[in-house]
């Protein structure tokens, strides 16, 4: 006999709802694909923000974890975690030029680099002859999202500015966020990532650096990833979104995290109101997908608009629920509803299971 399904009766509500099983299958699966492929799995903690989460990732074989902020570095770093790559191209001025130079003192730390402006910061915040502090930096590399990161001919120069001024240049790295554009792009999007680092690594291999790392980051770009990569660093994998399953990186029954929302008014015929908004389901929204988030138990009808503290359902047709149920609403992009949340309400074998808190939300700096 299977275990009941969980009731959420009396659950306050907008929460944020886990369902460990789920995760865990999905850290399992992501981390056996890589291995079988040899490439180092350096997940990007900004989905989940929660240390819980990271140990579980370190424990299914992470090397390591990937940030985008100061912030969020030292969120991790407080709780233990050692090794952190922030993936961004971070001008390190003023007291985050300290922060940053405490971190490196305390971690092993990797830094995204693009400008010689950039570089010019990080050196003066790293390379202090009273007060070096280690750390590694990595070119970042434009694939084809157009967003940050030097074309692949230009990574050879940016790097040898990088060591003129006293930097660690470990390698090259890219998000091919170009995978986000339209379903079934992932493809496309890691040839074009593989590409991009394979030339970017050439490039600095001519200017005589020992590349030691060739980073990509994207889950949609993960199952197709290049021969030139040696790490990967997937985020949304974890819990997945209904973006995620729109793009075909996941199932339905690979979907973690969802919003648990009461039906607070029908008054509108044909229309449910939850009391999730955009300050529980954020509001992203790629242009090929309709609505912000769907709701499984009454069909997958779809959120069709928000306001701040109110979510409009599209019954579609379909029966109204009565004012006071709860639902489950799958939102569109799982790490913008994840930094609205304090904490994380979980599930475990269909049995709410605790809390966790969402460690680093905010961390914006």
């Amino acid at each position: 006999m299977g275990t009941a399904p969980v009731s959420l009766d009396g659950l306050q509500t907008p929460a944020l709802l886990l369902d460990l099983d789920i995760m865990e299958a999905n850290l399992a699966a992501m981390a056996a694909r890589l291995r079988e492929r040899g490439i180092t799995l350096r997940p990007h903690a900004k989905t989940h923000k929660s240390a819980h989460v990271a140990r579980s990732q370190l424990g299914h074989g992470a090397a390591g974890l990937t940030v985008a902020t100061i912030g969020e570095a030292e969120a991790f770093a407080r709780h233990g975690f050692t090794d952190l790559f922030i993936a961004y191209p971070v001008v390190a001025s003023g007291a985050k030029a300290d922060r940053l130079a405490g971190l490196a003192r305390r971690v092993k730390l990797r830094v995204g680099a693009e400008s010689v402006a950039g570089a010019q910061a990080l050196a003066g915040a790293l390379t202090r002859p009273d007060a070096p502090a280690p750390a590694e930096v990595l070119i970042e590399i434009d694939s084809g999202h157009h967003r940050t990161g030097v074309p692949p001919a230009a990574a050879g120069e940016l790097a040898a500015a990088c060591r003129s001024l006293g930097l660690d240049v470990a390698g090259v790295f890219t998000h091919g966020g170009h995978s986000y554009g339209r379903p079934g792009g992932g493809a496309a999007a890691a040839e074009d990532e593989d590409a991009a680092l394979a030339e970017a690594a050439r490039q600095l291999t001519v200017a005589g650096f020992d590349v030691r790392e060739v980073s990509a980051g994207s889950t949609p770009t993960v199952p197709f990833a290049g021969r030139h990569v040696t790490e990967e660093r997937p985020g949304t994998y974890v819990f997945y979104d209904r973006q995620q399953l729109m793009l075909g990186s996941c199932d339905a029954g690979q979907i973690a995290v969802t919003v648990a929302a009461t039906v607070v008014s029908t008054t509108v015929r044909g229309q449910a109101v939850i009391d999730a908004g955009s300050k529980a389901l954020a509001s992203d929204r790629p242009a090929w997908l309709t609505g912000h988030g769907s709701v499984p138990g009454l069909g997958d009808a779809v959120v069709t608009s928000l306001s701040e503290n109110h979510g409009m359902v599209d019954l579609g047709g379909r029966p109204a629920p009565a004012v006071g149920t709860v639902v489950t609403v799958v939102p569109n992009h799982v790490c913008t509803a994840v930094n609205l949340f304090d904490s994380y309400t979980l599930l475990r074998s269909g049995q709410l299971a605790g809390s966790w808190p969402v460690d680093a939300r905010g961390h914006l700096a």
